[in-house]
């Protein structure tokens, strides 16, 4: 199993919506995830706008491939992209870049 971080940053006008918006993800978009094998996704929000992105998954490579092919993602993505910075064009999903795992307490 593949434990994956991310990091994003969220526009400083944006993040009460962004909060709001997390507390009631649609329930496609929730199934969708979970049928790409997205497990034990956690995203953590700090004040300044960092967000951090946690998930384990069997193949990341597969679980983002599978989630590009389903139209929930493709409206969700578009809807979230204006709340966040330098995504360079990108959508969000497109942006995640994971960071390297230096260590693991098992």
């Amino acid at each position: 199993m593949q434990r994956v971080c991310f990091l994003l940053k969220v526009r400083a006008d944006r993040l009460a919506e962004y909060r709001e918006r997390h507390s009631a993800v649609w329930p496609g978009m929730l199934r969708a995830l979970t049928e790409a094998g997205w497990h034990n996704y956690s995203l953590f929000l700090r004040e300044d706008g960092l967000l951090v992105g946690y998930l384990e998954t069997p193949d990341f490579a597969a679980a983002q491939a599978k989630m590009a092919a389903t139209d929930v993602n493709a409206r969700w993505q578009a809807e979230m992209a204006p709340f966040f910075e330098a995504l360079d064009g990108a959508a969000p999903d497109e942006a995640v870049k994971p960071l390297t795992e230096v260590f693991h307490l098992a």
